[in-house]
């Protein structure tokens, strides 16, 4: 049997935090025809307004450490400030948007990050994604729009990466949809040179990607998201695609094979 075609956009960065970028966004995203899925960052959001309380914001590895006072800052940042903001404004474009954590429906559920060198407080690993539910959401043309919130099933939520948010969301929904994934950040893809915009990787394979972090091309946030595109596509996720948000809709940027 055929699969419905299904595209999950994973963004960040200020373009969801900022009214006038976020609403170019929307409006790109309002293009993709057929399912879609939504996963959102809010990262400068919840730094803001966490100085605004006078709470330290404290990053190792570009990783927030999510204290108990962070938790409650990102809680109200990704999950009501940004994520309302998503939903509302794509309900003016007649879009029917729901918002959700990984807590609503039961859909991902993870564990408190174990010590082993850093302590990163209330940060989640995830352990078990339930897309059924989801799934029948999409299929009723609803569009889920994911923050990066997760909880470990006792009550408890916990801050989770949204690059991890979007693969693991994607591997569990690839058993119900033909599902491309498409992460999106400021450039046109994974760049060859990174004072050249224009040299985009229009292809990417695992033993072409290790080669070119062995000679440092590729390196920094890129790598662990691109590890985290290349576990999609052994779960059955159909494509990855890296891009710049404006192209979201062009299938333009750096395919991962």
């Amino acid at each position: 049997m055929n699969k419905e075609k299904l595209t999950l956009i994973k963004v960040g960065g200020k373009i969801v935090e900022e009214e006038k970028s976020l609403k170019i966004l929307l409006t790109d995203f309002s293009q993709i025809r057929g399912h879609k899925v939504l996963v959102h960052g809010g990262g400068r959001s919840a730094t803001k307004l966490a100085e605004q309380l006078g709470i330290e914001t404290k990053m190792i590895n570009g990783r927030r450490i999510t204290d108990e006072a962070t938790l409650k800052v990102v809680t109200m940042v990704y999950g009501g400030l940004v994520n309302k903001n998503i939903v509302a404004g794509l309900q003016a474009l007649s879009i029917q948007a729901l918002g959700l954590t990984g807590a609503d429906l039961n859909f991902m559920l993870s564990e408190k990050r174990k010590v082993v060198d850093i302590d990163y407080g209330f940060a989640g690993d995830v352990k078990n994604v339930n897309a059924g539910l989801l799934a029948k959401l999409i299929e009723q043309d609803i569009v889920p729009v994911l923050a990066p919130l997760t909880h470990d099933g006792q009550g408890h939520l916990l801050n989770t990466n949204a690059d991890t948010i979007a693969a693991e969301a994607a591997k569990a929904l690839a058993a119900y949809f033909d599902v491309t994934l498409i992460y999106c950040f400021e450039k046109k893809g994974v760049l060859l040179s990174e004072s050249d915009d224009d040299s985009v990787i229009p292809l990417l394979n695992e033993p072409l990607f290790h080669e070119y972090v062995e000679n440092g091309i590729i390196q920094g946030g890129m790598i662990p998201k691109l590890t985290n595109a290349f576990e999609a596509i052994k779960a059955g996720v159909k494509e990855v695609i890296i891009t710049q948000a404006s192209e979201m809709h062009t299938g333009t940027g750096t395919r991962i094979q």
